[in-house]
């Protein structure tokens, strides 16, 4: 079996993608098949050639269109849009002519002869994709939109053509003719088509953005120094890519040569620019604001954060929500009951009623006034607009269905190193005088070691000048570092190399130091011109936004929980300065997994987490958030990736969360309620008591209304503000 996607373009409503799922699952060698209405998107899993050309086929002949890449079915998508522009334009305009023409013309054979003929121009050109549908999905005993539609119109303009044929055959109070109801039906339900279909495309704007940001060539540095263009499909891990200022970076990579300030905000949503150098990692799609850059390629295209976002955003939307699953299974049932309530109509009003007229008119606007657009369209929209705004917060929903699942969390688990804390070692304090702190910088400079890098950087953060030193510097593995010169003796390291040295510490010292360390912090000795100088303490920082995020959580009456393989000193520290209810040190990635278990047994349960041995936790968490600095097996395990590595992002999507189940309930609500009312209305309930009947037409403005009235609902999930 092989796994193909078929980007499907022409699908009206929720009923149209399950009629293609039923179709393709009756094909035989068609194992597997799944098609999401709101992407056009279809994934199936087919034995041979042969038969994904016979699954096409079969989609073809159901009234819908193909495309192979996202580039064609943009194509055809925009053609689409474009045709129910048109197909509008031309249906609204000929039903303006008919009603004028109804209303002003006197009646006569060569004025009902035009109303026909114009009506029937506006059902085979405006409205033709309603029946083609429609016959695709009777054949396949699926009872769509397209069906409702196909019956309403069809029915009134049938009935006019009787009247217009055969007058003689009806009493003259029902000689009347349903063409501008007919035509204008198809008018109004191709304008809610119409409308939906565009938010449908801007809904995945971000995604197309994030398409077009990447360039389509990188110039090259060859062996022999000349700059070649290229595509970048045919760039290769270990390629020398050049980028010029005002140019997107066109691959992931490590700067090898020169500095730029960076723009990264389509991809993380920081706004301003970061500036990078050699060493440093960037990302294709980001822009270099100002520099020259040479950039060694670290990922093939393909394998691109750029890349995997598309990829992850593309896979997500086609995911469905157990509440999406719902609304199709009623989707699914609810047209047959409609036909059933319409004939039902008919007869009470033909049979109790004894009027042929009214019977036929409600019983048609029953048809238009209930088709399930707004029933479909609940969920899908929904979940397109969250993912699409998450995204765009730096937030990466992989599994849509944890926006379900994450307003009922009651715990939020987190690992430490690299999670809470920035996992990277840097200087805590000193007793180092300015002139010492300095000579230790400009020799801590000599080396790659990370300890010493962690030095330098804290003497640039606090404005020390560095001097480039040229006498004897040595490292001493697994102790430290020594520098002498004709004026300094300066060793930096453990208590063993300063003992070794001759270097005594005395006991007041030593009390002070250990006092120091109790919080778990690491700590490196300095000797100058072979006295002991002071010391510093190394520790891995929390990160800033660590303890408004877990003060907030508690707030919402979310227990926090952290986890760590670090000691029990370094723990505790740690977990009183963040505030957290409970802590674990010294875990294994078994002890997280058997702790995520055992909480889960309690409540849903939130954990964040960023390496290797957290992937475990990842997948048994009932929402697994990994940073996107971690690991990739982490980020693979995770249902949310934090872009930004930010952890306030645990908090938007917290509410992102609970704003998108509002509001596909309020679309569910609002579909479910639209039809209780206006249904039992089309029938003509309100009658007996007001003289009140519903016309076919305000029918099918209705149906549009609810429509857009759901589109626009979720539209806003786009503009949601996060609060902090």
């Amino acid at each position: 079996m092989q796994k193909i996607k078929l980007n499907i373009a022409g699908m009206t409503c929720v009923n149209c993608s399950n009629a293609i799922e039923r179709v393709a699952k009756k094909i035989e060698g068609v194992s597997f098949a799944k098609v999401n209405f709101a992407n056009g998107l279809g994934e199936f899993e087919v034995s041979n050639a042969q038969v994904q050309a016979l699954l096409e086929n079969k989609i073809k002949k159901l009234g819908y269109d193909i495309a192979f890449d996202a580039d064609e079915f943009e194509q055809k998508r925009k053609r689409h849009i474009a045709s129910l522009r048109d197909r509008f334009i031309a249906a609204i305009v000929i039903s303006a002519v008919i009603m004028v023409l109804e209303m002003f013309g006197e009646p006569s054979f060569i004025i009902n002869l035009a109303m026909i003929l114009l009506a029937l121009f506006v059902l085979c050109f405006s409205g033709r994709s309603f029946y083609v549908h429609a016959w695709g999905a009777v054949r396949n005993k699926n009872y769509d939109m397209n069906v409702l539609v196909a019956l309403g119109t069809a029915s009134a303009f049938l009935y006019s053509l009787f009247v217009f044929l055969f007058p003689d055959f009806l009493p003259s109070d029902l000689r009347n003719m349903y063409v501008s109801g007919s035509a204008m039906i198809i008018s109004f339900v191709l304008l809610g088509k119409y409308l939906e279909e565009r938010s449908k495309a801007k809904a995945g704007d971000y995604l197309k953005t994030l398409l077009k940001i990447s360039p389509k060539t990188a110039l090259v540095i060859k062996p022999d120094g000349q700059n070649i263009q290229v595509d970048i499909n045919e760039l290769n891990i270990g390629d020398i890519v050049v980028v010029k200022s005002g140019y997107n970076i066109p691959c992931d990579g490590v700067i090898v040569q020169g500095g730029a300030e960076i723009d990264t905000s389509m991809l993380t949503g920081e706004s301003l620019p970061v500036y990078r150098a050699v060493g440093d990692n960037v990302f294709a799609g980001t822009l270099n604001t100002n520099g020259y850059l040479s950039i060694k390629t670290a990922k093939k295209p393909t394998q691109t954060l750029l890349s995997q976002i598309v990829a992850l955003l593309s896979d997500a939307s086609t995911k469905k929500m157990p509440i999406s699953r719902l609304a199709d299974r009623v989707a699914n049932i609810f047209v047959p009951s409609v036909i059933l309530i319409s004939i039902a109509t008919f007869l009470v009003w033909y049979l109790v009623g004894k009027n042929f007229d009214y019977a036929i008119s409600n019983a048609i606007c029953v048809l238009i006034i209930s088709c399930p657009c707004a029933l479909g369209l609940a969920t899908p929209i929904g979940i397109i607009s969250a993912l699409a705004r998450g995204a765009k917060g730096g937030i990466l929903i992989k599994n849509p269905e944890v926006l379900e699942i994450i307003k009922d969390v009651k715990f939020a688990v987190f690992d430490k190193t690299g999670t809470l804390s920035k996992g990277k070692i840097a200087v805590k304090k000193h007793s180092l005088s300015e002139h010492h702190l300095s000579l230790v910088a400009c020799v801590e400079n000599l080396s790659e070691h990370l300890i010493s890098k962690a030095v330098v950087e804290y003497a640039k953060q606090n404005n020390i000048k560095i001097k480039k030193l040229t006498g004897n510097f040595k490292t001493i593995v697994g102790h430290g570092v020594a520098y002498y010169d004709d004026e300094n003796s300066v060793i930096v390291g453990n208590e063993k190399l300063l003992r070794d040295e001759g270097i005594e510490i005395d006991a007041q010292q030593r009390a002070e130091m250990a006092e120091i360390v109790k919080d778990g912090s690491g700590i490196i000795l300095v000797a100058i011109d072979q006295k002991f100088a002071g010391f510093i303490t190394l520790g891995d920082e929390l990160r800033d936004e660590s303890v408004h995020v877990i003060s907030t959580l508690k707030e919402h009456g979310i227990k926090t929980v952290m986890l760590s393989g670090d000691n029990e000193s370094v723990v505790s520290a740690s977990a009183l300065a963040l505030g957290v209810d409970e802590y674990y040190a010294n875990a294994l990635p078994s002890d997280k997994f058997e702790l995520i278990s055992q909480l889960g047994k309690q409540g849903r349960v939130i954990f964040v987490g960023d390496g290797i041995n957290d992937s475990p936790s990842l997948k048994q968490a009932d929402v697994g958030i990994a940073m996107n600095s971690g690991s990739d097996i982490a980020k693979g395990a995770g249902d949310i990736v934090l872009v930004k590595n930010d952890l306030r992002s645990v908090l938007y999507v917290i509410e992102l969360g609970k704003s998108t189940m509002r509001t596909i309930k309020e679309n569910l609500f609002w579909a479910f309620v639209y039809n209780i009312i206006c249904i039992p209305i089309a029938a003509g309930v309100l009658y007996p008591v007001f003289g009140l009947l519903l016309n076919p037409i305000y029918g099918a403005i209705a149906m549009c209304f609810s429509s857009v009235t759901v589109v626009l609902n979720s539209i806003r999930l786009r503009f949601l503000k996060f609060r902090g």
